[in-house]
């Protein structure tokens, strides 16, 4: 069975007063206050993994990071020896954005829309690196093809820069960026690939999608954070996994436009939805597992607050 993307509903449309100034100090009140007092102003396990500078050489020891193995050194010492890297204090940092059209699924009459979580997280996160000194930049991928590129789906490049005025340019261009009504079924291979492109020195890479993708995207994704330092946020909404019983219903695919009439009445039709749903979330969880990449699933009814911590800790005890 084929588990539709989104339900048919209204186009999504964001409210005029959501200016980036706005935006930006709803958050900062709403949510990097809130932060600042829960992470008492410690950024450390949020931003800072593996370093970018080398510093030295020594062997391998039980629990070090495989990727950091220098094989021409293992080789003429017939021991095995990792390189060692220190922090450095400034971070650039880049978002690889999935803005195709599945990220307008959500609670249209309450603006809870995955989009509306992306565009937030995206602001927390580059206004709390920004005001420590880092660099930000951005990736839009949208779905739709280069018309002279067919393989090529990256809308817009934003290059890294610091300061509270890049936040603001980040924030206006996701609040315009047009919204594709339908748009071929998501790839994001090309994403991956032009990171690995684009990006060259070693950077934080905040990856935000709802991976709804053909599959392909696991090997680019490997090879981006062998690279990078990257971090997954899924976005997702209970809708997605769990259909309410209300009757017969037109379900809509975000991106295709197919449409399929279902009755949510049908016990067995929501456990087969359920019973995909988790399959795929068991599909995903071990593609990043394979890749050794950090993920924070995000729901779109979940406080971003509590998110961000929930991840903080994770990634203290994943470090350990």
């Amino acid at each position: 069975m084929n588990t539709p993307k989104s339900a048919s509903t209204p186009e999504p449309v964001m409210p005029d007063r959501a200016t980036p100034d706005r935006i930006l100090q709803r958050l900062d009140w709403q949510v990097i206050r809130r932060l600042d007092g829960l992470l008492q102003g410690d950024y450390r396990s949020l931003f800072y993994g593996y370093g970018v500078d080398f510093a030295d050489l020594r062997e391998y020891q039980p629990e070090d990071d495989i990727r950091y193995i220098d094989w021409n050194v293992t080789a003429r010492m017939n021991t095995p020896y990792v390189r060692q890297y220190v922090e450095d204090r400034e971070i650039t940092a880049w978002f690889l954005l999935d803005l195709s059209p599945s990220v307008d699924f959500g609670t249209v009459q309450t603006q809870n829309l995955k989009r509306t979580v992306l565009i937030d997280f995206v602001t927390t996160l580059a206004r709390l690196l920004t005001r420590h000194g880092n660099r930000v930049g951005a990736m839009f991928y949208t779905g739709q093809s280069d018309r002279g590129h067919p393989d090529r789906r990256i809308e817009r490049t934003i290059p890294a820069r610091g300061g509270r005025i890049q936040v603001l340019r980040l924030v206006n261009d996701l609040l315009n960026q047009p919204r594709l009504a339908h748009a071929p079924f998501t790839n994001l291979t090309p994403l991956f690939e032009g990171g690995l492109n684009a990006i060259k020195t070693r950077s934080l890479i905040f990856i935000i999608s709802d991976f709804i993708s053909a599959p392909g995207w696991e090997r680019p994704l490997n090879l981006l954070n062998q690279r990078h330092e990257v971090l997954a946020v899924r976005l997702w909404d209970p809708r997605e996994v769990e259909l309410p019983d209300v009757g017969p219903i037109v379900m809509e695919d975000a991106e295709t436009g197919e449409q399929l009439y279902v009755d949510t009445h049908d016990r067995r039709f929501r456990a087969r939805f359920v019973d995909a749903a988790r399959r795929r979330e068991a599909a995903l969880n071990e593609a990043f597992k394979h890749a050794g990449v950090a993920v924070l699933s995000l729901s779109t009814e979940e406080d971003l607050v509590r998110a961000i911590v929930r991840f903080a800790t994770l990634r203290q005890q994943r470090r350990k």
